[in-house]
């Protein structure tokens, strides 16, 4: 195994890319606020931008951004929008870092079940430590969350095994690795868009006004068929790294 940053490889773009289209619906690349912030994430950010190879193929990725944040819950971002914008525009104010939040990690379905999301947590967290960043957090996305769309986060957050470790196997990976769960990010990402829009991605009809469950989101989406809109309002959970 060899673990490069993108940056490094950028033969390997489009396999990168591909592995994290593998893992998630479409409507969540139909966000704005990554649209109007990847460019500069990748241009001040590639330190925390990693691929894992197996042979040279790409099997797992993560990407990470260092931001401002004084450790309260208060000061958290409300999400993985805020915390991108948090530290773009953290960075071109020249305001100081203090640490780490994972944005996003996947795993290639041919590796599966072989701790790949950890070496790309871990590789991600050494670089934070290695630059004097305090803290790592994560506003993380939990696997079976779609599966109670009608459920808060506040609530799911709750659901643990005879274990201890949560039922959620994206909550347990973080937490095998020393993370503690700090509550719900209540506004993580906002995606919007026309009626035909979400119909396409979400691959289903919405022929009345209303909200509905929709295959992979965490919670329901709204439509109104009469200002023919669709919202998505994505609730997430904010872990922290030992």
């Amino acid at each position: 195994m060899e673990i490069v940053t993108r940056a490094a490889r950028p033969e390997l773009h489009d396999a990168a890319a591909a592995v994290f289209r593998e893992r998630w619906p479409e409507f969540v690349f139909h966000d704005d606020v990554p649209a109007r912030y990847l460019g500069r994430v990748e241009t001040y950010f590639p330190r925390y931008d990693v691929m894992v190879l197996d042979e040279g193929i790409v099997v797992a990725g993560g990407w990470a951004v260092p931001l401002a944040w004084d450790g309260t819950l208060d000061d958290l971002p409300s999400g993985y929008d805020d915390a991108l914008i948090r530290a773009v525009d953290g960075r071109e104010a020249g305001v100081e870092p203090t640490s780490l939040s994972f944005m996003a990690a996947a795993v290639a379905s041919s590796h599966d079940k072989r701790g790949m999301a950890g070496v790309v947590l871990e590789e991600l967290t050494r670089r934070a430590h290695d630059d004097g960043l305090r803290q790592v957090v994560a506003p993380l996305r939990p696997t079976w969350k779609h599966r109670y769309p009608t459920v808060s986060m506040a609530e799911y957050a709750r659901w643990a095994r005879p274990d201890g470790l949560h039922i959620d196997p994206w909550i347990r990976t973080h937490q095998r690795l020393g993370a503690r769960v700090l509550g719900p990010a209540p506004r993580s990402m906002v995606i919007e868009g026309t009626v035909a829009e979400w119909e396409r991605w979400a691959d289903m009809a919405f022929p009345v006004t209303g909200e509905y469950v929709v295959p992979g989101a965490l919670n329901l989406v709204r439509v109104d068929r009469e200002r023919d809109r669709g919202v998505y309002v994505e609730e997430n959970l904010w872990v922290q790294h030992r």
